[in-house]
C-alpha cells in the first residue's frame, strides 16, 4: 500500500515506473484481479452488483407483503409450498408478514441504497472525477466491499434459523428486540439480524474513511475544492454523516447485544411483564434505543438522498448546456444539511411523551432543514430555465428524482410538526412519505447514474427507447402507489397490520389496498426492462464514443477500457470548473476541466 505522499506525487504527475506496469500489459489473475481486487472501479462494480441482488431479494419480499395486504384472506397454494411455515395452508401467519415488513426495509434501507450510493457509485466515480490513480487505501476499500458481502449473507441468514427472521420491524424499537422470549424471531434471527447490522457499520465505516481521505488528498493538479464535480460534493457531504452517526448505532447495537446474552438492562426496564412471565431486568429504558437509533436513522436519510442529489445534479448540469446555476450555493448547501441532520432526529418520537418545548425545537430543526433542500430545487430550476435540454433517459431521470423528491418532501412538513405528526405517526401516510422521499426518489436518480455512466463503465451505449418506457413506467407507478398510501394514511390505515380488513374502520379502505397492490406489482414489473435492457446493452449494445454525452468532468478522458490506474500517462491536469458550457469563444459548446483553451479564429 502507497503512502498518501506517493498517492500526492502520482497524482500531479510524478509517477513510478511501477505505477504503468499494470497499464501496460502486467497481468494479475482472475481471482485477484475480479474477486478480491484492489482497483477502485471492480470494487464499484461489485458493490453495485451485491446491491442489486439484495434490492431484487428487498423488493420481493415488498410483493408478498402487498399480496398479503391486497387479498388477505385468499389461499396461496403455490407461495405454502414455498413458506410452509409462513403461509401454513396457503394463508400468511402474522409473524411472517411481520418478519417481511422487518426485513424489507432492513434490505432495502441499509444493504441496497446505502451501499449503492457510496459503495458501487462512490467507488467507481471518485477517482476518476477528481484525477487520482485509485482510492487512497485500495486494500481498505477491497475489505470494506468483503466485509459488506459477508453483513449482507448474515441478514439473509436469519430467515433459515430457528424461529425466522425477526418481527421488531427495521427500527428494532426495544424492549421487543432485547428479549429473545418476546416473539417468533426475537432469538437466534433478532441476534443475527444486530450482527449483521454491525458488520454492515464496520465495512461502512472502512468504506467512508476512504473516500474522505482520497477527496481530501488525492485530488489531481489543479483541482482544488471549488473545481470538484457536484457528484462528488454528494459523495463527500454523504461520507461525513455516515462518519458520525454509524459508530452511534455500532455502539447502540453493542448495547442491545448486551441486554440479549448477557443480563444487561440499558433498554429494559424493571417490572416488564411478556407472556406472563416477569422479565429479569431492572434500571433499562427503551427511549435509549429510540434516541441512539434515530441519531442515526434521520441522518441515514440524507445519506442516502445526498449523494442522489449529487448524481442528479450532475446529469442536470450536463444536459442543460449551460452553465449549471449556484455551484458554491450546492455545495455550502449540501453541508448545511450534514450539520441539521444531526439535530433533527427527535421528530420522529413526538409520540412518545416528549415534552412539548423539547419537541418544538425539533420541529423548528426539522423545518430548518427544508431550506437548503428548498435552495437546491432552486438552483435546478433556474438552471433549467433558458437551457437547451436534452431529454436523453438519464436526464429524464435526473428530472424525476427532482420531482419526486419535492413531492414527498411536502410531506415532511406534516411529519415534522408534533401536532400533525401524532395523529398521522403510526398511519401509512408516513409510509407513503418515507418511499417517496428516501425509497424512489434515490432510486430514480441510481437510475439515472446507471444510464449516464452505462458508456463509462462498459464501453456501450444503453437503448434509449427502453429507457425512456422504463422511466415512464417506474415515475407514474410511483406516483399512483405512494400517494395513494398517503390518502389511505389520512383514512386512518395502521401501519405494521396483515390484514385491514379485522377492522371496520379499515375496511372501507380496501379498494384502496388493491390499487396499491396492483400498482406494486406494474412497477415491479417494469424494472424487468431495465434488467432487459441492462443485459442486452452490455453484450450487444453499440459502442460508445469516448464520450458520447460531451461532458466535462475528468471520468470521460480516462481511455477505453479504463486501465488499472485510470490513465496512462500523467494524470490530467485540471484549468477551470467542470460545468464550463455553451461558451461563444471555443469551437464547440463545452470545454473539458483538463482542456487546454483552443480559441475560435487561433
Amino acid at each position: 500500500m502507497r503512502t498518501l505522499d506517493e498517492k500526492r506525487r502520482t497524482s500531479s504527475g510524478e509517477h513510478h515506473e511501477a505505477d504503468h506496469e499494470p497499464a501496460h500489459g502486467h497481468k494479475i489473475g482472475f481471482i485477484r484481479h475480479y474477486v478480491f481486487s484492489t482497483d477502485h472501479k471492480i470494487v464499484g462494480m461489485q458493490y453495485f452488483f451485491t446491491a442489486f441482488a439484495m434490492a431484487i431479494i428487498g423488493g420481493s419480499l415488498s410483493m408478498l407483503m402487498r399480496l398479503q395486504l391486497g387479498w388477505p384472506s385468499h389461499m396461496w397454494p403455490t407461495l405454502a409450498k414455498l413458506f410452509p411455515k409462513g403461509m401454513a395452508g396457503g394463508i400468511m401467519a402474522p409473524e411472517f408478514y411481520l418478519s417481511l415488513q422487518t426485513m424489507h426495509g432492513t434490505i432495502m434501507a441499509i444493504f441496497v441504497l446505502t451501499a449503492l450510493f457510496t459503495g458501487a457509485f462512490g467507488n467507481y466515480l471518485i477517482p476518476l472525477q477528481i484525477g487520482a490513480r485509485d482510492m487512497a487505501f485500495p486494500f481498505l476499500n477491497m475489505l470494506s466491499y468483503w466485509v459488506y458481502v459477508l453483513s449482507c449473507g448474515t441478514v439473509l441468514l436469519a430467515f433459515f434459523v430457528e424461529g425466522g427472521a425477526p418481527i421488531s420491524g427495521w427500527t428494532a424499537y426495544t424492549p421487543l428486540s432485547a428479549v429473545p422470549d418476546a416473539g417468533p424471531g426475537q432469538a437466534l434471527g433478532q441476534t443475527i439480524w444486530i450482527v449483521a447490522i454491525a458488520l454492515f457499520t464496520i465495512s461502512s465505516m472502512m468504506g467512508v474513511l476512504n473516500y474522505i481521505t482520497t477527496i481530501l488528498q488525492a485530488r489531481t493538479k489543479g483541482m482544488d475544492m471549488m473545481r470538484l464535480p457536484l457528484n462528488i460534493w454528494g459523495m463527500l457531504t454523504s461520507s461525513l454523516i455516515s462518519l458520525l452517526v454509524f459508530p452511534v448505532l455500532l455502539g447502540a447495537g453493542v448495547l442491545l447485544l448486551a441486554d440479549r446474552l448477557i443480563g444487561t438492562s440499558f433498554f429494559v426496564p424493571a417490572g416488564l411483564v411478556m407472556g406472563e412471565k416477569v422479565i429479569d431486568h431492572a434500571g433499562g429504558h427503551p427511549l435509549l434505543w429510540q434516541h441512539l437509533f434515530w441519531f442515526f436513522g434521520h441522518p441515514e436519510v440524507y445519506i442516502v438522498v445526498v449523494p442522489a442529489m449529487g448524481i442528479a445534479a450532475e446529469i442536470i448540469a450536463t444536459f442543460i448546456r449551460k452553465p449549471v446555476f449556484g455551484y458554491k450555493v450546492m455545495a455550502w448547501c449540501w453541508v448545511s444539511i450534514a450539520s441539521l441532520s444531526l439535530i433533527v432526529w427527535g421528530h420522529h418520537m413526538f409520540v412518545s411523551g416528549m415534552n412539548p418545548m423539547l419537541g418544538s425545537v425539533f420541529a423548528l430543526t426539522t423545518m430548518l432543514i427544508t431550506v437548503p433542500s428548498a435552495i437546491l430545487t432552486l438552483c435546478w430550476v433556474v438552471s433549467l430555465w433558458g437551457a437547451r435540454i436534452q431529454f436523453t433517459t438519464p436526464m429524464m431521470f435526473a428530472l424525476g428524482f427532482v420531482s419526486v423528491f419535492v413531492t414527498g418532501g411536502l410531506g415532511g412538513f406534516f411529519l415534522g410538526s408534533a401536532w400533525t405528526d401524532i395523529p398521522l405517526h403510526n398511519t401509512y401516510f408516513v409510509v407513503g412519505h418515507f418511499h417517496l422521499t428516501m425509497a424512489m426518489s434515490p432510486l430514480l436518480a441510481a437510475f439515472a447514474g446507471v444510464y449516464y455512466w452505462f458508456p463509462r463503465m462498459f464501453g456501450r451505449m444503453m437503448n434509449e427507447r427502453l429507457g425512456k418506457i422504463h422511466f415512464w413506467i417506474t415515475i407514474t407507478g410511483a406516483y399512483l402507489v405512494f400517494l395513494t398510501m398517503h390518502v389511505l394514511g389520512i383514512g386512518g390505515m395502521i401501519r405494521h397490520n396483515y390484514d385491514p380488513t379485522q377492522y371496520m374502520f379499515m375496511s372501507r379502505l380496501q379498494p384502496l389496498n388493491v390499487f396499491v397492490s396492483i400498482g406494486a406489482f406494474i412497477l415491479a414489473a417494469s424494472q424487468l426492462i431495465f434488467i432487459f435492457n441492462f443485459i442486452w446493452s452490455f453484450f450487444r449494445g453499440p459502442q460508445a464514443a469516448a464520450n458520447p454525452w460531451k461532458a466535462n468532468t475528468l471520468e470521460w478522458t480516462a481511455p477505453s477500457p479504463i486501465p488499472h490506474g485510470n490513465w496512462n500517462g500523467p494524470t490530467p491536469t485540471v484549468y477551470r470548473w467542470p460545468y464550463d458550457y455553451a461558451r461563444n469563444d471555443v469551437a464547440d459548446d463545452y470545454l473539458p476541466q483538463n482542456a487546454t483553451v483552443s480559441y475560435i479564429g487561433d
